[in-house]
């Protein structure tokens, strides 16, 4: 499964927000700054708390960005 996400860095809050009518398209509020990866590590860790609160029939410890690493736009694939 491909995930669209639009990630939001030091924003004071954390909170993963479904795309009003659009599947697999999130909004992710992130604490961490954009630097030295960290928010890129904290969105993985968001989204894997909440796909598995979600009950998705993926496995979110295999969860990966696949492009966008350095853009608030990016493109996450969970196997």
């Amino acid at each position: 499964m491909i995930i669209k996400v639009k990630i939001k860095p030091n924003s004071g809050k954390q909170e993963v927000v479904n795309v009003e009518g659009v599947d697999n398209e999130y909004i992710v509020y992130v604490k961490s700054p954009a630097e030295d990866n960290k928010a890129n590590l904290e969105l993985l860790k968001l989204l894997r708390k909440y796909l598995k609160n979600k009950k998705e029939k993926y496995d979110v410890e295999n969860i990966k960005i696949i492009k966008g690493k350095t853009s608030r736009n990016k493109m996450v694939e969970v196997k």
